[in-house]
């Protein structure tokens, strides 16, 4: 990938001496869906596949970005020494262009523009976090070419800041933490609301984590992703009523049911119940995997997935298809959707005297079913961003 990206950079850009090699990989949610703004507890992990970045440092404000995704779009100029502003123009830019801002924001002013090619292996709009990926991509990039002093776990909050206030999109802190914490073989328990953090070592004994990408194009800014978080503010305002209680992290199953009727809605109902049983099941999911009971933890990933369907309503017929056919195959211990829904991924545990079978059957099913293919990655749990 290096050596291809950097010819690349020799075509696009000119002499490549002295360019610095990037790479930030992308993540998967195992279980705790919709909870990272609800300030409930996620358990991702980054992933082996990513986005990479050669980079050339310039002596003026300019900044060059092309992306070997985004061949069409050329080279995308911006000019550093004027006020950065969302605008359609900067399309795929936006991701890095709003990191940049992010810094600036935060008194870390960039002094000097660069070259940059960009070329990632995850699938787009596939739920696996490339915009994320990019996002902490660009913070570790901007952190050792400029010298700033910013830890990864900063990085995370940098990428989710430009998210939210330069991209317009209402994220979470999951997608950027997991991509700048991530630790090889290890997903991460992760308490939302106080960012306090645990490495959980990801056995899953003679089976493999399958992706299965449904190719149904989606964008988080466009899609319900924001209403769904204003239902869950709106039902949480409605419980803050009759009881005394900071997020819907916070509450147990039982608490919910004694207080769900202050809700007096039933879809915020819904919306509010997925949030509370979510977040339990992947306080009991993570404690299964401590205790190397697999078949458990897959039946927990069952149950979000049905809760994702039924109560939260972010599945659509692409992503049920995939779970449901999956589930028909034998050495199949637990599948859901990841990601914020609307088309993306599902994540399988699959025994590896399976994969074969699952990749075929569940394949053929979803095209006969949908009328076009999915594509399949069987991945690797991997480490979080680095240079090259």
């Amino acid at each position: 990938m290096k050596q291809t990206m950097i010819k690349e950079f020799e075509k696009v850009f000119g002499d490549s001496t002295g360019v610095r090699t990037f790479f930030a990989p992308g993540r998967v949610n195992l279980i705790g869906e919709h909870t990272d703004y609800n300030g409930g507890h996620v358990f991702p992990c980054a992933l082996t596949i990513g986005t990479y970045a050669v980079v050339k440092p310039r002596t003026d404000m300019t900044v060059r970005f092309y992306s070997m995704n985004f061949e069409k779009e050329g080279v995308i100029t911006v000019d550093l020494s004027g006020e950065l502003k969302p605008d359609k123009s900067l399309k795929w830019t936006a991701y890095p262009v709003g990191v940049i801002w992010a810094f600036a924001e935060k008194g870390m002013m960039v002094n000097h523009g660069f070259d940059v090619v960009i070329n990632g292996n995850i699938p787009n709009s596939s739920g696996l976090s490339s915009s994320a990926s990019l996002e902490v991509l660009t913070g570790f990039m901007l952190k050792n070419l400029y010298g700033f002093e910013v830890s990864n776990q900063d990085l995370a909050l940098i990428g989710q800041f430009s998210e939210n206030k330069f991209n317009g999109v209402n994220c979470g802190i999951m997608d950027q933490f997991a991509i700048a914490m991530g630790k090889k073989d290890c997903a991460i328990f992760l308490d939302t609301n106080t960012l306090k953090y645990e490495y959980t070592p990801v056995k899953l004994s003679g089976s493999k984590l399958v992706i299965a990408c449904s190719n149904k194009k989606r964008g988080l800014g466009d899609s319900k992703y924001n209403e769904r978080r204003s239902q869950c503010e709106e039902a949480l305002r409605r419980i803050q009523t009759v009881k005394k209680v900071d997020t819907l992290g916070d509450l147990t199953e039982e608490e919910f049911e004694s207080v769900r009727s202050a809700v007096n809605d039933p879809v915020l109902e819904k919306r509010a119940k997925h949030a509370v049983y979510e977040n339990r099941r992947t306080v009991k999911a993570v404690a299964a995997l401590k205790a190397n009971d697999i078949e458990t933890f897959g039946k927990l990933m069952i149950a979000s997935d049905d809760s994702l369907r039924d109560d939260y309503e972010v599945t659509g017929v692409e992503l049920d298809t995939l779970v449901a056919e999956a589930l028909k195959v034998k050495g199949v211990i637990g599948s859901r959707m990841t990601g914020a829904g609307f088309g993306g991924c599902t994540v399988s545990i699959v025994k590896d005297e399976a994969i074969d079978d699952f990749i075929k059957s569940v394949g053929e099913a979803y095209k006969a079913k949908i009328g076009y293919a999915a594509d399949f990655y069987v991945v690797e749990v991997g480490d979080g961003p680095s240079e090259i």
